[in-house]
């Protein structure tokens, strides 16, 4: 199974567990939520999250997701990132893995992801 990934703060995941769906603000935006292959995901982290706490990695089956998954590089970085094109069902996240940064601020991969 290849799973995608989700940045999310714990409290935020935790309000979205309770409700049986997640709606990033991403979504209102832009029309997705952003996510990534364990390829990719520390660049984002180390971009725009650096430094953060209290942060977990949502470990999604895109073939659980009940709504469209779109790979495609939207900001032309010659990636494609997989996007959900609606609400995520919380029953595709097959796993929840806490998401600190090091010391120096930045991030890297949590045991148990690996890079495919």
């Amino acid at each position: 199974m290849a799973l995608i990934l989700h940045i999310i703060s714990r409290s935020v995941w935790a309000t979205a567990a309770a409700t049986g769906f997640y709606l990033a603000d991403s979504l209102n935006k832009e029309g997705f939520i952003h996510c990534s292959t364990p390829e990719q995901v520390l660049s984002p982290a180390n971009a725009l999250y650096r430094g953060q706490k209290e942060l977990v990695l949502l470990c999604i089956d895109p073939d659980r997701v009940q709504m469209p998954v779109v790979y495609e590089d939207c900001y032309d970085t010659g990636q494609a990132f997989p996007h959900i094109y609606g609400p995520l069902n919380v029953d595709a996240v097959v796993n929840v893995v806490d998401f600190p940064p090091g010391k120096d601020g930045f991030f890297s991969l949590p045991a148990g992801i690996s890079k495919q």
